[in-house]
């Protein structure tokens, strides 16, 4: 995860760190040059965010703050605050695949797809979006399969997951080894008929 400012049309990434004081001291590093820039005083520029001049000042000796008050000082200058997802966790450096792929995992999975739950929060929870959308691809052409919806859910997911050159690369690239995955899941669906 990071912070990220976005002044205007740029965005400044800020790397999470252990603690929250190099963060913090960015972020105001960050939105003070941009107040600085629109030539605002400290005065200026907390009367502009509605908060007191001391918490801005207190802000720069302490070790952390509430979200609402660097909110405020951010939309002040024309900035927004918020949480960007650098790469879901534990997955390869892309974001695209799971970093490990176990028999743990794959039985997760094989559950996931024979609940028949479509809901997108719930496969995006189960892994990086790239390889769940490709998962919902490779079901979408299984016997049986509620195919329209799982090709919705995979380009909800990962948009252009149904195209077949994004699929072929997901298929080259992916840790899931098809053949076995539809076999146990042919497996399952028998077993609970």
């Amino acid at each position: 995860m990071a912070l990220a400012l976005t002044l205007s049309s740029t965005s400044v990434n800020i790397s999470l760190m252990q603690r929250s004081t190099p963060l913090l001291d960015q972020a105001l590093t960050v939105l003070t040059r941009r107040a600085r820039a629109l030539a605002l005083t400290d005065t200026q520029w907390a009367d502009r965010a509605g908060v007191r001049k001391e918490t801005l000042s207190r802000l720069r000796r302490r070790d952390n703050c509430d979200f609402e008050t660097l909110r405020l000082l951010a939309e002040a200058v024309g900035a927004q605050l918020g949480v960007l997802e650098v790469r879901p966790p534990d997955s390869t450096p892309d974001g695209h695949l799971p970093a490990t792929f176990d028999r743990n995992y794959e039985e997760r999975l094989l559950d996931l797809c024979t609940s028949g739950d479509l809901d997108p929060a719930r496969w995006a929870s189960a892994g990086p979006r790239f390889f769940m959308a490709g998962l919902a691809v490779m079901l979408a052409s299984t016997r049986d399969a509620n195919r329209r919806g799982l090709l919705a859910l995979a380009e909800h997911l990962h948009p252009g997951a149904s195209d077949p050159a994004v699929f072929d690369r997901w298929l080259r690239r992916s840790p899931l080894r098809p053949t076995r995955f539809l076999s146990l899941l042919d497996a399952r669906r028998a077993h609970a008929a």
